[in-house]
């Protein structure tokens, strides 16, 4: 899952570049930075998601805010998603949760792991 993850932190990184001529492109700099930043701590600092209160609560908001907007921006004519601003980025936002799930969904299977190694070590 570390391939995995490295591969989307660097993906939505460069989505974060391309930004720079939009007319709202800091705001969706942000936007997919911040699924780029958890996929890279999610690839090369797993045991950093887990070690505080803090790094979950956080996913989680940012996990809740992209699927409330992915509803909110759901595209209603994706075939005309090359001349629409709207359906492109409810589009782009549905990435955005695709790679949250997935960092999310390596970071349980990694705790998995972890737990299933101590409940072994004791017995």
């Amino acid at each position: 899952m570390r391939w995995i993850n490295g591969f989307l932190c660097v993906l939505m990184g460069l989505f974060a570049v391309v930004q720079y001529n939009d007319p709202d492109g800091v705001l969706w700099f942000l936007i997919y930075a911040i699924p780029a930043v958890w996929a890279g701590i999610a690839a090369f600092r797993p045991d950093a998601l887990g070690s505080s209160r803090l790094a979950p609560a956080a996913y989680a908001l940012c996990l809740v805010v992209a699927i409330a907007g992915s509803i909110y921006l759901w595209p209603s004519e994706i075939a005309t998603w090359w001349d629409n601003e709207v359906v492109r980025e409810g589009l782009g936002l549905a990435i955005v949760t695709a790679v949250l799930l997935v960092v999310g969904l390596s970071v349980l299977r990694e705790r998995r792991k972890v737990h299933g190694r101590r409940v072994d070590a004791r017995s």
